[in-house]
């Protein structure tokens, strides 16, 4: 039995810290969806076909890495794939509430699906798609936060604000 796991988000934008969980989370399971959920309390930056674009740019050099979206429970996508896990990425200790509580909700409405847990490495301990954006709205630099490719669509964004 293959091991299947989603790694889900809204990945406004895509950031080095999200590319690192991903690259991580391929090490250990045969097939990583990364899934792009349209989280319908943010207002995203990027509309859900440009992230995707955007993240199959930066993990096309991961050959077990597929791209999707889905709208709808995470835990319903991961049964249509035939996962049996789920990966987060843990920054801080002020993630681990939130996440707890998302697993713990996922867990009653699937029990045969496991949420793994990769702790982020230090240098991307502090980052967000919205630290990201809020940096780059104003010129800043994000050269070491996001793939080139990120950060050129970025600051095409911005310059057409």
């Amino acid at each position: 039995m293959s091991k299947i796991a989603v790694c889900p988000g809204s990945f406004d934008p895509i950031t080095l810290g999200h590319l690192d969980i991903i690259q991580r989370g391929a090490k250990v399971f045969d097939e990583v969806y990364v899934v792009v959920l349209n989280n319908s309390s943010k207002n995203p930056l990027f509309s859900v076909e440009e992230r995707l674009k955007l993240i199959n740019e930066v993990t096309k050099h991961i050959p077990n890495v597929k791209i999707d979206s889905y709208q709808g429970l995470l835990v319903d996508y991961a049964k249509s794939k035939n996962a049996n896990a789920i990966i987060r990425g843990l920054r801080a200790v002020s993630d681990f509430e939130y996440e707890m509580q998302i697993t713990s909700m996922n867990r009653i409405l699937n029990d045969h699906i496991e949420t793994f847990f990769i702790m982020t490495n230090n240098q991307y301990s502090f980052l967000s798609s919205s630290i990201v954006k809020e940096v780059a709205k104003y010129g800043g630099n994000i050269s070491e936060l996001v793939p080139k490719v990120v950060e050129n669509a970025l600051k095409e964004k911005y310059s057409n604000k």
